[in-house]
């Protein structure tokens, strides 16, 4: 699905550069990519950090694993074929929200190394910083917590492919960041990733 269809087509370059862009937004762009089973905390982690960041006063957007299958990507299912084209997308569109400036945070299970290395570079390539942060939970803590019913599910063979149980979860190697959400709380948490930020000299705060 990622091979360019499209032919007689020209990148048109805008005026602004990014420099002038994070000059003005006085921020810049990079993409935070949480990645674990689902109810490891990616989502619940991921609204706390961007609640933070804006009280900081710096622009961040989230892009949850559910709710861009309601619109983008409504028409990809959960075989591996549908979830690499699920990931390629948001990685493109999370390196957009990088490019204007704003961190982007997406919280997804992308359970493949491939295609979390396949947004990296994409990011990489442009310049742009993308930092993995691995949301970690036991797979007998997320089974306890539940919270959609899935996992009982996917036991009960009710679900195909399911992350963790009847596909495949290839945990990140070397992640930026490693988190434990059976041992740290949602604030530890937010805590972590902001406290990594601002040692990378990634986090510009304006009040």
């Amino acid at each position: 699905m990622s091979d360019n269809k499209a032919t007689n087509i020209t990148f048109h370059a805008g005026n602004v550069t990014r420099e002038e862009r994070a000059q003005f937004l006085k921020q810049q762009g990079l993409t935070i990519w949480f990645t674990g089973l689902s109810a490891s905390g990616k989502s619940t982690v991921a609204v706390a950090l961007e609640q933070h960041l804006l009280h900081l006063g710096v622009a961040a957007y989230r892009l949850d694993g559910d709710n861009i299958r309601f619109g983008l990507n409504k028409n990809l299912g959960f075989s591996e074929a549908d979830r690499n084209e699920n990931i390629r997308r948001i990685g493109e569109v999370a390196k957009l929200f990088a490019d204007s400036c704003q961190i982007a945070l997406t919280s997804f299970i992308s359970p493949y190394k491939a295609d979390r290395q396949q947004a990296r570079e994409l990011h990489e390539k442009e310049g742009l910083k993308f930092i993995e942060v691995y949301i970690d939970a036991p797979l007998e803590v997320v089974e306890q917590r539940d919270p959609k019913g899935l996992y009982k599910k996917a036991r009960a063979g009710e679900i195909k492919d399911f992350t963790g149980i009847s596909a495949p979860y290839e945990a990140p190697e070397k992640p930026e960041i490693h988190i434990r959400t059976d041992e740290n709380s949602v604030e530890d948490s937010v805590r972590i990733i902001t406290e990594y930020l601002q040692k990378e000299g990634l986090l510009q705060i304006k009040n």
